[in-house]
């Protein structure tokens, strides 16, 4: 029996890792879907996004940006969470197979290191604005948009926060 902890960290992978594990899961036939984010404080929109998209393939591997990158794309303040915490939380889920870590602005490189089966994001992005669409287009695989669940977001729980 392993123990939930080791289980938990064997989900999070650097590239090379989750290369050699997306080629065994392809290997076995496995529909590999990708998404990716900040995740710095997990809500319900984040849980609904990360089940939406286990849901269309058979393992999930998860993106997490960077803290260089979240402080370049969300501002001096963020993250609220380190990298190392929130690839815990999110390897923690049930619906995920493997979290890696980005230090670029967008996970491009990562979506053609693996090549995933499936690319994901939620609804406040449309095909023509989401990075590695058209890769994995290019080889047969598909782009699929979750619709975004209203009343959800990191910046609006920090404001919440700073409220009290």
């Amino acid at each position: 029996k392993m123990d939930k902890l080791q289980w938990i960290q064997n989900k999070m992978r650097d590239r090379e890792q989750l290369l050699r594990q997306c080629n065994i899961w392809r290997s076995f036939g496995k529909k590999i879907v990708f998404t990716n984010g900040c995740f710095d404080i997990l809500h319900y929109g984040h849980l609904h996004l990360v089940a939406a998209a286990a849901n269309l393939g058979n393992v999930l591997v998860v993106g997490i940006n960077s803290d260089a990158s979240v402080k370049r794309l969300k501002g001096e303040d963020r993250p609220i969470n380190h990298e190392q915490e929130r690839m815990f939380q999110m390897a923690s889920l049930l619906c995920t197979d493997a979290v890696c870590l980005f230090e670029e602005d967008t996970p491009e490189e990562l979506i053609k290191t693996i090549r995933p089966d499936v690319l994901v994001k939620g609804g406040d992005y449309t095909i023509e604005n989401i990075v590695g669409a058209d890769f994995v287009q290019s080889y047969g695989g598909t782009v699929s948009i979750i619709p975004f669940v209203e009343g959800y977001s990191t910046s609006a729980t920090i404001a919440s926060i700073k409220k009290l």
